[in-house]
């Protein structure tokens, strides 16, 4: 198994998306940002071109791919300056679930319209009182004859306002043993109890936070992902597999951005004696190093893409949290070198890399910490004890 060359397919699909991200560009994704709109017009673009739904199946609308397809158009666009950050949550999270776990309804009633953007999902999965700890998830479904009566709060729940439904993560009661056990409803955004507060938040972006608060929402039986509860855990790993993969990739991408600016500007800014200041190794080399990092980072993702398609999700599991891991800190050092190379000029909206810098530090917080991901590898690799 290699994962170090990329087909003819990988290339060509990297090309493309490159080509479209550049259409759009990053004046076009910060003019956005500063308003507080969505993408629409790149994400209704990218979805016409198929690239929403590269993982999806053929047979519902999908181009029959996986994770190794998805973080390449994710990884390109965010170069490109124009990241879609729902991707990490519709296609890659909801639409994977729907995909594996959902029924003959749920899939052809979703995964269309995810693949074609026409349609789109959140990931409703933090509490309050939880934080990464979803053991202590205290939104609970019980049986109410034939429907499910959701109650619960969840937090930081990204472009509810822009999606169609919700995949909200819950609890039901086991009949046998009385514990509560994961499992997954499908919201829809208008569904009675199901409300939304925007939370008012310093970083821009495009898609916004929210706390969402379940009150007795009463939901269908096929509005439950899958034909019973017992699978919910299994689902469960099965979205935040590619959440971390996903994850991975948008920093990366954020991360060349960086880089392939300030190389531009070390390329032609002259300071001392006519030379640029790329000519100095106080530059040169901080940029190399960020742009060996970077590469690194993406070798790991390709791995956790590869083992997540061939259906290894426990090798695929260690594989993605140490991508994202080591993802999201070169993403902060690239773009603070990136920052730091440009001196003043780094801070204006002209170039454009100020903004990075507070959206590089979320991507050692979401979707995971980097504490969580040492704990994972502490324990599952390592084999040392837990400390919690």
């Amino acid at each position: 198994m290699s994962t170090v060359l990329e087909t003819e397919e990988h290339k060509a699909l990297r090309a493309a998306v490159a080509a479209l991200g550049k259409r759009f560009g990053r004046a076009y994704t910060t003019d956005l940002f500063r308003d507080g709109e969505h993408p629409r017009e790149l994400w209704e673009e990218a979805g016409k071109l198929g690239y929403l739904g590269v993982n999806l199946p053929e047979q519902y609308g999908g181009g029959g791919g996986g994770m190794a397809e998805l973080s390449i158009v994710l990884e390109e666009l965010g170069a490109a300056g124009s990241p879609l950050l729902m991707m990490v949550v519709s296609p890659a999270i909801c639409g994977t679930v729907i995909a594996r776990f959902g029924t003959d309804e749920q899939k052809q009633a979703w995964l269309p319209g995810l693949s074609d953007g026409s349609l789109s999902m959140s990931f409703g999965i933090t509490e309050p009182d939880a934080g990464s700890n979803s053991h202590r998830i205290t939104t609970t479904a019980r049986r109410d004859g034939g429907d499910w009566v959701l109650t619960g709060r969840k937090v930081f729940i990204s472009g509810v306002d822009i999606s169609d439904a919700t995949l909200i993560v819950g609890r039901t009661e086991d009949a046998r043993s009385g514990n509560l056990k994961p499992c997954l409803f499908i919201v829809p955004r208008d569904t009675p109890g199901f409300t939304r507060t925007p939370i008012d938040m310093e970083l821009q972006a495009a898609e916004k936070q929210f706390e969402l608060v379940l009150d007795d929402v009463r939901l269908p039986a096929g509005a439950l992902v899958g034909e019973e509860a017992d699978t919910g855990l299994l689902q469960l790993f099965a979205g935040l597999n590619p959440e971390r993969i996903m994850g991975a990739a948008f920093s990366i991408g954020m991360g060349r951005y960086a880089v392939e600016k300030a190389v531009d500007y070390a390329r032609t800014r002259t300071v001392w004696k006519g030379a640029p200041i790329g000519s100095h190794q106080a530059i040169a080399h901080p940029l190399a190093q960020a742009h060996i990092e970077l590469e690194l980072a993406r070798l790991m993702m390709q791995k956790a893409a590869r083992l997540y398609d061939d259906g290894d999700d426990i090798g695929a599991g260690e594989a993605a949290n140490m991508a994202k891991y080591a993802a999201a800190e070169a993403c902060v050092r690239a773009v603070d070198q990136a920052v730091h190379t440009l001196g003043g000029n780094g801070l204006t909206r002209e170039y454009g890399l100020a903004s990075l810098i507070t959206a590089a530090r979320v991507s050692r917080i979401a979707p995971v910490s980097r504490e969580m991901i040492l704990n994972y590898v502490s324990h599952q690799t390592l084999g040392l004890p837990k400390s919690y």
